[in-house]
């Protein structure tokens, strides 16, 4: 069992493969935090305990023994003597704010219960899950507030053989009058220490996951969404680390959210030089009215810890999300090569162009095609018909089917495009159910991208698009569906219901946007789903649970891509992280084809241009590529990923690689931007290999052992020129 309990001390030990966590009931039933990080074999921790003292001007707590201000505590209350960041506010009927927590009772499970729940009854909220019983084991913890009524539940779900511990808590109201949770949050970890780095991932459209790391200082750092989703500008993931800590070593802690709607991580160090880290749905705007017998589910926090460095919570999250958390047919198989049709087309095409680019496509080896936008309602921009999801077949020149048997006869299978939480002013779903859209009556309707967003609360919109959807699904033989979303919200309201429910709507709306892709999951299971959101506005482990891949970011630019796909590995597998080949020199920057695929080849790969218009040079460039990831598409999807040079430290060079799980291959990637006058053949030093193990290096003509490739390193001779790639293959002969 990998969760340990001392009844004399009241002292939980949690051990996850590698890390271990540690809590204690205090003698006055407050529940005490005492240690996370690497393994540690004695039970009774005891004389790790905090007495809460030392806080001037903070008063005790009822029981006389010291301040709730400098106690660390696993989930910290509101208004009652600890003035920092709370995971929990309540607002009881008479308007007081005040929770103070204390210990009830424990359970120890075999395996992972309960399923968080979600919007419906028998509908669960996106989480990590067991493949087997043995997989994993789950402490809940029961804390209340006797005079609130309020009971919370602490749920610790502990895996056996990774460094890893999901976190989520369940509000019950347990009293006779109705609760206001205005913060549920899922997690909150403290650390008697701020000596930290904090890393996170920041952006824009088309820049996104940019790492940003500074030390922590005191008060508080808080990265947060209030846009409806996960958003580009920051993503719901976080590192503290050592000062020291690197690529491959020191010890870090990573936190991961699996929520696609507003969130907050927030970070805060104290007067006494601790840390508060407290994770969930952003509080700013939310209130739940939680009625007597009625409860409320937080989504799953991920913590992670590693001694390994950075690379090690990378390569943690990543084995994580690819076996516990990514579902379905398509988890473990070989995803298909594709051509999309956005950026070859854009809304100008019927179905002969599609066919053709199919045509030209299959002589390369690409497996199948996905039509974008404007193949449905009166769409020939982007003005009108979202939520029209019936074909226009006048555009098309056939039916939907009739072009995915054509797509088909060329050798290659046919993909679609929807974007279904968005409706078109112009459309007849508008015309007929304007209400359907967010807004605030009485108030100007605001357009992104001359649409607006779908209010998911309401049930008859959600069938309606599951309808609506089936219905096209069914009409011919799609293997492929890019579900985008291109605007955040605003104006977030429901006249469904009452005033007092509103600070509901934003966590609604995605729970109803989870419910519709669960039905919609299950009833295509052999449709590989793809999320986008403007590229990577909503890549998050929520959405992961639902579409194994996402599209990364709407810059196919390589150089940007280096960067975009490097930040985006520090927390997804890079089976996750949709990659393409663009057809033009985006930026103004020429760059050769080989040097484009080989970065998309660093994800899901695939293409964005008209094969049709490809000199003959590129076509058999493309043949090729596409040959090579094949041969290698295992070892990228499955192997240990590395981060070998950093385009954020270097904006010259980048390296990085895959080891196969066994160590018996690897392939180094390596990529220039501008070559540098008068320098050096530079080095790499790969990461991950058997030191014994002798490998042969591909095209190279000479064996070296795995230590001597990790500490001597590897010469980039005859590697010079702007936008240069090299591929470097190991393979382990002894």
């Amino acid at each position: 069992m990998a969760i340990l309990y001392d009844a004399a001390s009241k002292t939980f030990l949690l051990q996850a493969g590698g890390a271990s966590y540690a809590m204690q009931v205090s003698p006055e039933g407050y529940l005490c935090h005492l240690y996370f990080g690497g393994h540690v074999g004695d039970t009774n921790l005891s004389h790790l305990l905090e007495t809460g003292g030392g806080a001037s001007f903070s008063p005790d707590t009822p029981e006389g023994s010291g301040s709730l201000d400098t106690l660390l505590q696993e989930y910290s209350g509101c208004n009652t003597g600890d003035f920092r960041a709370s995971a929990i506010a309540v607002r009881a009927e008479n308007g007081a704010r005040a929770v103070s927590l204390k210990y009830l009772a424990h359970k120890i499970l075999q395996g992972k219960k309960p399923p968080l729940p979600g919007l419906s009854a028998g509908q669960a909220l996106p989480a990590t899950y067991l493949n087997g019983l043995g997989e994993a084991d789950t402490l809940a913890v029961a804390v209340e507030d006797a005079p609130l009524g309020l009971r919370v539940t602490l749920y610790y779900c502990v895996f056996n053989d990774a460094p890893v511990v999901t976190r989520w808590a369940a509000a019950e109201n347990r009293g006779s009058q109705a609760l206001h949770i205005e913060s549920l949050q899922s997690a909150c970890v403290e650390f008697p220490r701020m000596d930290f780095d904090m890393i996170s991932l920041h952006g824009a459209w088309v820049r996104e996951r940019s790492v940003e790391r500074h030390a922590l200082f005191h008060g508080t750092q808080t990265i947060q969404s209030r846009r409806g989703s996960s958003g580009h500008q920051l993503n719901p993931f976080a590192i503290l680390c050592e000062n020291n800590a690197d690529e491959n070593r020191g010890e870090a802690y990573g936190f991961h959210l699996v929520y696609s709607g507003n969130f907050r991580i927030e970070v805060e160090s104290s007067q006494m030089h601790t840390t508060r880290l407290s994770m969930g749905v952003n509080p700013e705007g939310f209130s739940w009215r939680l009625e007597p017998g009625e409860g409320l589910a937080s989504p799953e926090a991920v913590l992670c810890w590693s001694d390994e460095g950075l690379g090690g919570i990378s390569r943690a999250l990543h084995r994580l999300y690819r076996h516990n958390l990514i579902r379905g047919e398509w988890k473990h198989r070989a995803r298909p090569i594709l051509i999309n049709s956005w950026e070859a087309a854009y809304f100008k095409f019927d179905a002969d162009k599609l066919v053709a680019f199919a045509r030209e496509a299959a002589k390369t080896g690409v497996d199948l095609l996905v039509m974008d936008d404007g193949w449905f309602g009166r769409r020939d921009d982007d003005t009108t018909s979202l939520g029209d999801w019936f074909v226009n077949e006048e555009k098309l020149g056939c039916s939907l089917h009739e072009l995915a048997e054509r797509v088909k006869a060329e050798g290659l299978q046919f993909g679609i495009w929807f974007e279904p939480e968005m409706i078109s002013p112009d459309s007849e779903m508008h015309r007929a159910h304007p209400d359907w859209a967010l807004h605030i009556p009485g108030r100007g309707r605001s357009l992104g991208r001359q649409q607006s967003v779908l209010n998911l609360t309401l049930p008859e919109v959600r069938e309606n698009l599951f309808e609506q959807m089936s219905i096209v699904l069914k009409s011919a033989d799609i293997a492929y569906l890019k579900w985008d979303f291109n605007r955040n919200l605003s104006e977030i309201f429901s006249g469904r219901f009452p005033a007092e429910r509103q600070g509901e709507i934003a966590h609604r709306y995605v729970l109803g946007l989870y419910e519709l892709l669960e039905r919609l999951t299950g009833a295509f299971p052999h449709i590989l789903f793809e999320s986008c959101s403007g590229g990577g506005g909503r890549y998050d482990p929520g959405m992961l649970y639902y579409m194994p891949q996402t599209w990364a970011s709407d810059n196919t630019d390589p150089v940007d891509r280096l960067r975009i796909q490097y930040g985006t590995s520090m927390c997804y597998p890079i089976s996750s992280m949709g990659a393409h080949v663009s057809a033009g020199h985006s930026r103004g920057r020429v760059t050769s084809l080989r040097y484009r695929a080989d970065i998309a080849m660093c994800g899901t790969f695939g293409y964005e241009l008209d094969p049709t218009k490809l000199p003959p040079e590129d076509i058999s460039m493309m043949k090729e590529c596409n040959r090579k990831f094949r041969e290698r598409q295992g070892l990228i999807a499955n192997g240990d990923f590395y981060r070998l040079i950093s385009p954020f430290e270097n904006p010259n060079k980048t390296a990085w690689m895959f080891v196969a799980p066994d160590k018996s291959e690897a392939l180094v990637q390596c990529f220039t931007v501008l070559a540098e006058g008068n320098s050096w053949d530079w080095r790499v030093y790969p990461r991950g290999l058997n030191p014994d193990a002798l490998y042969e290096i591909d095209d190279w003509g000479f064996e070296l052992h795995g230590d001597t490739l990790m500490r001597a390193g590897l010469r980039m001779q005859w590697f010079a020129g702007d936008f240069m790639s090299r591929n470097i293959y190991l393979k382990k002969i002894k």
